[in-house]
């Protein structure tokens, strides 16, 4: 018995001499379990957590607490993820906290996959845990209302020249958030955090080798465009409006592998890849962009330029300490508010509650050998179309110029992808277009051109103005057919 014990001792003096030394290795990290939380040192059966519809139990660490438990933050539960989508697909009522929730657990997940297989390699530690950990909670802090509409259809009609975005917004909303609720938390990490956040945008700060460039791709990756940020939003997305959704992202998380400071995928996966750009472009063509999705989202940009000279909506976009009080419900106050400046907009939002909607006439996608030299259709083009009969004005159409492709433009994502052969191979290497399957496109762009008329009687003249442009612009009709005659011939009674 007593030789067992000595035995015990002596198998616990090396464990804990094998840990002081990877210690030491890893920047005082202990490589732990994964079901134990490395960013904090809190045991997640301790931590709070929440169950989430898409990934599950998600563990909250005390830091992220802090922003969670904060109006700024809270103001998420008031922005719906896909706008005005639920007008259509009614189970499309999910929020941006609710995503965000989840870009953090993916992020967290991320990063501890990486820990766990090159941890000692890569010098992974519990600040860069948590730093991206909070790049993946905070991204989306500072979106506007109605999903993207707000930053890319309203401001540029009420701002001219406007450049305001939503990331640029998250970074001063962090700012703001910290100081107002006095959150004890590394400047530096706060600064790395920020600088996640504008990874994919244009305002992308200039990245430091030296400061782990690969975790920069993990919440908003403006390398390649692979982030968990898409991972969540897109099996999110399909399964809220009901659509399969045949990506697998997990597969990617357990086999990717970080090689020259950045995150590189096995070859083998390139199709699951491949498939995660064709989900994100099928969501655009059936739900993002839908006619009717489209039709209401016209609508409420016309609403929110009439009232917001009497509402003030784009006054407050640069100071974050106003701007967080603006969420979805602004459209109850332009519905219920009487005030005469409000009547226009408070109309079309009873229209819209009615579904008496701006009337969807037809869509074209732009010839491919025009997409190089493509420019803007206006309502003045469909205008100046028309060819007698009733007098169109540019206010009675709306026109949708919509940009659908893999992430990339007119090039093939795959091409700013690197790979790697196994996992004994440290070489990495894209997959040009002639060594994948030919079942793949050969085109990666659409841009779609679609026309509504905001009167249903001005239906079949708006109609044939616009196969007019056709013609005159491209010598041929490039819509896949004809607006019915029963759309054209408008009966009020019908």
């Amino acid at each position: 018995m007593i030789d067992y014990l000595i035995r015990i001792e002596r198998v616990e003096k090396n464990v804990k001499r094998e840990r002081k030394i990877m210690g030491a290795y890893c920047n005082g990290d202990v490589s732990l379990p994964p079901s134990y939380d490395v960013a904090s040192g809190e045991d997640p059966r301790f931590c709070k957590h929440v169950r989430d519809n898409v990934h599950g139990n998600i563990y909250l660490d005390s830091l992220s607490l802090k922003f969670i438990d904060t109006e700024q933050f809270q103001r998420l539960r008031e922005l719906k993820q896909l706008g005005f989508t639920n007008m259509v697909y009614p189970g499309a009522v999910h929020s941006r906290f609710e995503h965000s929730l989840g870009v953090y657990w993916l992020a967290s997940q991320c990063v501890e996959k990486l820990k766990t297989y090159q941890g000692l390699e890569l010098g992974i530690n519990r600040f860069d845990i948590q730093t991206v950990k909070l790049a993946g909670l905070l991204h989306d802090v500072g979106h506007g209302p109605f999903s993207h509409l707000f930053e890319r259809e309203f401001l540029p009609q009420v701002i001219s020249g406007s450049d305001w975005s939503h990331e640029q917004m998250s970074v001063d909303m962090v700012d703001y958030i910290v100081d107002e609720h006095h959150i004890d938390v590394d400047p530096q990490m706060i600064r790395r955090v920020k600088e996640m956040i504008l990874a994919s945008s244009e305002y992308a700060p200039p990245r430091s080798s030296s400061e782990k460039s690969f975790l920069y791709d993990i919440v908003a990756n403006g390398r390649n465009g692979i982030d968990v940020d898409k991972f969540d939003y897109l099996l999110r997305d399909c399964r809220a409006c009901g659509l399969g959704c045949n990506f697998e992202f997990r597969r990617l998380l357990e086999t990717m592998r970080v090689l020259d400071d950045e995150i590189c995928y096995r070859a083998k996966d390139y199709l699951t890849i491949h498939k995660m750009f064709v989900t994100r472009a099928d969501l655009y063509r059936t739900v993002y962009t839908h006619p009717k999705v489209k039709a209401i989202e016209l609508m409420v940009v016309d609403a929110l330029v009439h009232a917001n000279s009497y509402l003030g909506i784009s006054s407050n976009i640069h100071n974050p300490s106003e701007y967080w009080k603006l969420d979805d419900t602004i459209i109850k106050t332009i519905e219920t508010t009487p005030n005469q400046e409000l009547k226009e907009a408070r109309e079309l939002i009873l229209r819209i509650r009615r579904r008496k909607l701006y009337q969807f006439c037809n869509e074209y996608p732009v010839p491919k050998d025009m997409l190089d030299n493509y420019k803007k259709v206006t309502a003045q083009d469909i205008v100046c179309s028309q060819s007698g009969g009733v007098t169109l004005k540019e206010e009675d159409v709306a026109i949708c110029n919509v940009k659908i492709d893999l992430t990339r433009g007119k090039h093939n994502p795959l091409e700013s992808i690197h790979f790697f052969k196994d996992y004994e191979s440290d070489e990495k290497f894209t997959i040009p277009d002639d060594r994948i399957s030919h079942l793949l496109p050969t085109s990666y762009q659409d841009m779609i051109v679609k026309v509504y008329a905001k009167k249903p009687e001005l239906v079949e003249a708006i109609s044939e103005a616009f196969e007019n442009f056709q013609l005159k612009t491209y010598g041929i009709k490039a819509q896949a057919h004809s607006t019915p005659q029963k759309k054209r011939r408008y009966n009020p009674f019908i």
